[in-house]
């Protein structure tokens, strides 16, 4: 065959592709977006140490004095370091006015913990049903637990109170944690995580004898780390920052916790003064456990959001 043009041995010889002017090692194009790109970066950090600032002032303040703070609140370095206002919240203080703080880290303590097993079980379950079960009403019961999920939790107030009032269980422990045993929004994590596990799982289990329980219990549910972790993020910081339903469920000072103490605290419930390197302190410690367990699960708490995204 003869050889013409930029025909070999009867192909085409490929052109050589012409490098566009969007290519990434254009030196034109590589010389403008590097100061773009440094911009970028100085905005981002900007940004960042903006959002970081009033914890900053938050750790700052709680090594000052009371008049220290309240001469100079936006102060980054304390005049005269002190700890005083720690060892007041741990009871290491002489002051009169001791403010109860180990209580309400107790009370937020048991709380959360109980609430956060709770609802890895309950929820865990009840996503497994409404994926997996067919029974009648799965789709009605579906939608009521969406609709339960767009209904503002400051309308339920008053239903709550007149429910625990009446069962006898306002201003008790069982108040505090019953109602919130059971999330709707943890059921809708757990439900779309499910969907995304392939059924042949189940049915091999289900083919070697194992029953509902047993392929949720010992197939799917070791499968759903990820969502049970995210789950395990959401429902500990839930029930930690929780405000309005202890506020409706308690009365007595032996029932407070963290987000209610410190509530009555700074509307001036434990003695007068601004007191904001106590105030400050108090605050800090209540952020450390909910900011330590999502730093330590983060990478787990992001690939769990995402589960459900993309089914098989």
């Amino acid at each position: 065959m003869t050889v013409t043009g930029t025909a070999v041995r009867g192909r085409a010889r490929p052109s050589p592709r012409r490098r566009a002017p969007h290519d990434r090692g254009h030196p034109v194009l590589s010389r403008f977006r590097l100061p773009w790109r440094l911009v970028g970066y100085a905005a981002v950090l900007g940004l960042g140490l903006l959002y970081l600032l009033p914890f900053v002032l938050q750790l700052v303040t709680g090594f000052k004095t009371d008049p220290d703070a309240a001469a100079h609140p936006l102060g980054m370095l304390p005049t005269t370091p002190t700890t005083a206002a720690y060892q007041r919240l741990f009871g290491l203080s002489q002051a009169a006015d001791g403010v109860p703080f180990l209580r309400w880290l107790g009370n937020s303590a048991l709380v959360a913990v109980v609430v956060t097993v709770g609802r890895v079980l309950f929820d865990s379950m009840a996503g497994y049903a409404l994926a997996r079960l067919r029974f009648r009403g799965r789709t009605a019961l579906f939608g009521f637990v969406l609709a339960v999920m767009a209904v503002p939790g400051v309308a339920l107030l008053i239903p709550k109170f007149l429910v625990l009032n009446t069962f006898g269980l306002f201003d008790t422990y069982t108040g505090m944690i019953l109602p919130l045993l059971v999330d709707a929004a943890g059921i809708f994590i757990m439900k779309q995580f499910f969907e995304s596990v392939p059924r042949e799982v189940e049915e091999a289990a289900r083919v070697d004898g194992a029953g509902v329980f047993r392929i949720f219990w010992s197939v799917v549910l070791p499968m759903a780390r990820p969502a049970l972790i995210t789950l395990t993020i959401l429902s500990f910081q839930g029930s930690w920052n929780e405000f309005t339903h202890f506020l409706v469920s308690t009365q007595s000072g032996q029932y407070e916790t963290l987000t209610t103490g410190l509530a009555r605290f700074v509307s001036g419930g434990l003695g007068g003064g601004t007191q904001y390197p106590l105030k400050l302190a108090a605050a800090l410690l209540s952020t450390i456990p909910v900011a330590a367990l999502f730093f330590c699960f983060q990478r787990y708490f992001v690939s769990g959001a995402n589960a459900g995204a993309v089914k098989e």
